[in-house]
């Protein structure tokens, strides 16, 4: 297959990325970020664009994909509502809408976050805004859309954008998972559970952690 990924330059994307390297069932992998990846190898090809709401230069680019991983993101830390719905909920719709028009036979898969609020109504900014982005995803007339919704995610070793909670908290980690196994994943697994949902599909189009482990195997 071949796929699009997002975020390359961030802890999860690049994660998923290096999943994607490392598969044999993915041929072809393009990078689309605001800045360099840092990765190199021979089925990566990388685009630098910096507006992700002005994709006419590079949309050509996009065509002859199988699934794009939108691992693309940003805290809502300090952030007002206005502000952090135009950089997650009207960003990744326009990302969606023109890799779609480029590919109508495409799989496209969100990466959103544990306690998503797909009734928008919630109490918490963030998970109505990643709510609304999920259920507005859906509605594209995507071979099928997905929305991956992981929680505490333990680094792939070696890859250099490891979150600095996760370099200096990591050691938490497998005691976490002895008291709530299904609260935790790692990035191998986050990667291989989107490859996997391309090539057997998956009966819905919300993951939980729980969903997240069981296609990985």
């Amino acid at each position: 297959m071949k796929v699009i990924v997002t975020g390359a330059s961030g802890m999860v994307g690049e994660g998923v990325l290096h999943e994607c390297l490392l598969s044999e069932s993915v041929e072809q992998v393009l990078v689309i970020g605001r800045r360099p990846c840092g990765t190199t190898d021979s089925k990566l090809k990388e685009i630098i664009h910096s507006d992700f709401f002005n994709l006419s230069a590079v949309e050509s680019e996009m065509r002859g994909y199988e699934a794009c991983f939108f691992c693309l993101g940003t805290s809502s830390v300090g952030m007002k509502e206005e502000k952090y719905t135009r950089v997650t909920y009207d960003l990744t719709m326009n990302f969606a809408r023109t890799v779609l028009a480029q590919n109508p036979g495409m799989v496209f898969c969100y990466v959103s976050g544990s306690g998503t609020d797909e009734s928008e109504k919630g109490r918490s900014m963030w998970a109505r805004v990643k709510g609304k982005t999920e259920n507005d995803l859906v509605k594209l007339p995507f071979k099928k859309a997905y929305n991956f919704r992981p929680g505490i995610m333990k680094p792939t070793a070696g890859l250099k954008n490891t979150l600095g909670f996760y370099k200096w908290m990591g050691w938490l980690i497998p005691m976490i998972r002895i008291f709530a196994p299904h609260a935790v994943i790692s990035l191998r697994q986050l990667g291989l559970a989107m490859i996997h949902v391309i090539q057997r599909g998956y009966p819905q189009n919300i993951l939980e952690i729980k969903d997240i482990l069981a296609l990985a195997k």
